[in-house]
């Protein structure tokens, strides 16, 4: 019998974003870069910093939907450095996805902000990040974003 994949929490980190730099239109919707400048990882597997490096690369579609496109890194608390690529979609009703571009507080279960993360690091403690698979879900407020690490067992 194949086995039924469970989830576990792993870390939540709370990222600090800077304004976003806007693109304009690109070839499959609005374009716009949102630096991280900041934050923390909340383990319980991984606690640290969220190092001031790394962006939002995201997509705007016409029909409010955003596609989410990530690269940031981790320096936990006893010095490793753990790379983060999320990919993912934000969206939900048009009044709702209006409230969160006005840097409103929503609750989370009023939209759908899912990813997928790959993680990477060379330090031989962390080293099991490398072969595990990690869902998320998330939370946007007005400069930062908050992100549920689970891994996939």
């Amino acid at each position: 019998m194949i086995p039924e994949p469970k989830l576990r929490h792993s870390f939540t980190l709370r990222v600090e974003l800077d304004a976003p730099i806007e693109m304009g239109m690109g070839r499959a919707g609005m374009r716009r870069i949102i630096p991280i400048i900041g934050g923390a990882a909340l383990g319980p597997d991984v606690k640290g910093e969220v190092m001031n490096l790394g962006a939002d690369w995201q997509t705007l579609f016409a029909d409010g939907a955003s596609h989410l496109d990530t690269r940031y890194a981790v320096r936990t608390g006893d010095g490793a450095v753990i790379e983060i690529v999320n990919v993912g979609e934000r969206h939900g009703p048009d009044e709702v996805i209006a409230r969160l571009a006005r840097g409103e507080d929503v609750d989370p279960s009023e939209y759908y902000m899912r990813t997928a993360a790959r993680l990477e690091t060379g330090d031989a403690r962390y080293a099991w990040v490398n072969h595990m698979i990690f869902v998320c879900a998330g939370l946007r407020k007005a400069s930062a974003v908050e992100i549920a690490y689970y891994a996939v067992e």
